[in-house]
């Protein structure tokens, strides 16, 4: 091709492009007379239509948690023009002075453009908000967005819920663009971990405004709004009732309770005291409250039933009995002698020997200690080291040592230390069993969360094996998806082993520590627990379930220092076992009574009583 035939070519191409410019104006400016209307008498403004977050219900289809409207002032600082400033402040009753420190807040936050709306002043009162719109026409650039917040119909379960919040930084920068200013997010319990579920999907609205403010109508007829797509409805495993018996039974007092059916992995009750009213954290007050809430030397902001490891005490004599017999060191007819303890451990009297159904109903120390004993100085491994590897790995396999991964943030992992832990401190095989023999009663070198207890009780109860703990059982009204929820984790001891130490556990209540735990009519298994506190007095624990057979629910209960494991622990799960079983906790009213006047009274932790 010639030069003159290019030139041709890229001018006829000029041509065209000026043609269709011509044109398209032309349309613009004599045909459509609309694009006038738009581009001089209004101004196109984007508004977000916020979602209805999804409702939250226990167990049984009680609601819990639903949402309650509520009303924020936004600006697209683009749009303010001849603002009556004094005016304005005199509607929202507010100075001159915090109006402008509200303008240079909003220009330092991240994310900040003058030409996207974002949240002026939170939850604006009703009075504020009629006020407001009588007026709207002269606060250009100013506009109401409706929006809801949380509603707790019930004053308990605050650290199953959570809470939600106003975004940070990080969760915008996260959120891609989707979070802005002022938005609210799930910042701890389930509203965090269901927060794609709950949350939904915002919408956008495009409507017209005219200089005066006035909404004139919607942009295109709606071409280009999208709808809000609702937060998806919950339903957890808790039952509201026994979690209510829970909370009000640790009233005054520090510790948890969790409670498991055992064949699901669901989280029935989960008790964390002292608690908060998470009605407290809603509202524009949320963030003073909170501040309030994060002081408070009993830290009720902290949830202890995920988080808080204990010496698991006597309860772990159950463990042991099960790792022995699997270790072939152990079986129901070995006998032990006590001589009110073992060596440097001591025990409270009661007849000697025993066999292990005996020691399990007792809670002898002696005899637990022999137990650990045998297992750490097993000559089938050839050193200590390595027997003790095994005994990790059976109190691994029922959960201790490791977070469980139930659906809330914040679980811990107890303490369970490996052999090399033990290689540091005296030096390789230059420890044995007597080094560390305060284990084999659960004692040193041991720390277990109430969760984690609980998880073994529901071990024990489904003899030998647990599902994951979880709190959500159905997302819209569909089982919960995650495959962990479904799946058997089988301990590393043989379903064999375990009816000698059901019938021991049972023994426990019928007549032996937890004779106080018996229910009416109904075959309880259980273990109490004292544990040493070396800061004041022991804490108070029990594991069970019930009933023996087909159980459909395994506890545990911390008390801290509150002394023996019958004397707060015992009574407390037997009252909410009872409740979950029959429907009703008060057939023993005397005991009912008792436990909540007592336990309005603050615990005395100065005196330190023995391990039982």
């Amino acid at each position: 091709m010639d030069n003159f035939a290019k030139q041709r070519t890229l001018l006829i191409i000029f041509i065209s492009v000026a043609l269709i410019y011509i044109a398209r104006l032309f349309y613009i400016q004599v045909v459509d007379d609309s694009y006038v209307f738009y581009a001089q008498n209004n101004v196109l403004q984007e508004q977000t239509i916020y979602p209805a977050r999804g409702l939250i219900y226990d167990r049984d289809g009680e609601l819990l948690v639903y949402n309650d409207a509520i009303y924020d002032l936004s600006v697209t600082p683009d749009q303010v023009k001849n603002l009556d400033t004094l005016s304005f402040c005199k509607v929202l009753n507010i100075s001159k002075e915090e109006f402008l420190a509200t303008f240079a807040r909003l220009k330092r936050q991240k994310g900040y453009s003058p030409w996207k709306p974002i949240v002026f002043q939170r939850q604006i009162t009703i009075p504020t908000y009629a006020a407001f719109q009588e007026k709207l026409f002269d606060f250009q650039g100013f506009f109401v967005e409706v929006r809801t917040d949380r509603k707790y119909k019930h004053s308990n379960a605050a650290h199953v819920m959570g809470y939600i919040g106003e975004v940070t930084d990080r969760d915008i920068e996260k959120s891609d663009g989707y979070y802005r200013m002022g938005d609210f997010i799930g910042i701890s319990g389930v509203e965090k971990v269901y927060e794609k579920e709950l949350g939904g999907i915002k919408g956008t609205r495009y409507v017209l405004v005219d200089s005066k403010n006035r909404t004139q109508g919607r942009y295109k007829n709606g071409e280009f709004d999208t709808a809000a797509t609702a937060g998806q409805n919950i339903h957890l495993s808790i039952n509201q009732k026994l979690q209510a018996l829970g909370e009000d039974l640790l009233i005054g007092k520090i510790g948890s309770v969790v409670a498991i059916e055992p064949k699901t992995g669901e989280v029935l009750a989960l008790v964390s005291s002292p608690t908060y009213d998470p009605n407290l954290l809603v509202g524009r007050e949320r963030g003073n409250k909170y501040m309030e809430l994060l002081k408070d030397p009993t830290k009720p902001l902290f949830n202890r039933p995920i988080s808080a490891p204990y010496p698991p005490g006597s309860i772990f004599k159950i463990i042991m009995s099960l790792m022995g017999q699997q270790e072939k060191v152990l079986n129901p007819s070995t006998t032990y002698g006590c001589h009110h303890g073992y060596l440097f451990v001591g025990c409270h009297p009661h007849g000697s020997p025993l066999q292990l159904r005996g020691a399990i109903a007792i809670s002898c120390n002696a005899y637990f200690c022999q137990v650990y004993r045998s297992v750490i100085n097993n000559p089938k491994y050839k050193h200590v080291e390595d027997a003790y590897n095994e005994f990790y790995k059976h109190a691994y396999s029922f959960g201790m040592g490791h977070a469980l991964g139930i659906d809330l943030y914040g679980e811990g992992q107890g303490v369970l230390k490996k052999s090399t832990y033990f290689d540091k401190i005296y030096g390789r095989y230059r420890w044995q069993a007597l080094t560390t023999i305060s284990m084999g009663i659960g004692q040193g070198e041991l720390g277990i969360t109430p969760l984690q207890m609980a998880n073994a009780t529901a071990a024990v109860a489904n003899r030998g094996y647990y599902i994951t703990p979880h709190i959500v059982k159905k997302i819209n009204n569909h089982a919960n998806p995650n495959p962990e929820y479904n799946t058997k984790h089988w301990t590393t001891v043989d379903t064999a082993y375990f009816p000698i130490v059901i019938e021991g556990m049972q023994d426990v209540v019928e007549h032996g520590t937890a004779y106080v735990a018996r229910i009416p009519g109904i075959v309880v298994c259980g273990k109490t627990g004292t544990a040493q506190n070396p800061h004041g007095k022991d804490h108070s624990i029990f594991f069970a379930f019930a009933p023996k057979d087909n159980p459909k629910i395994a506890i545990a209960v911390v008390v801290e220092n509150a002394g023996f494991g019958a004397t707060w622990a015992a009574p407390i799960a037997s009252l909410m076992m009872e409740q979950y079983l029959t429907g009703k906790h008060d057939t023993r009213k005397a005991l009912l009574e008792r436990m909540l006047k007592d336990n309005r009274k603050p615990l005395n932790d100065s005196t330190t009583t023995k391990a039982k």
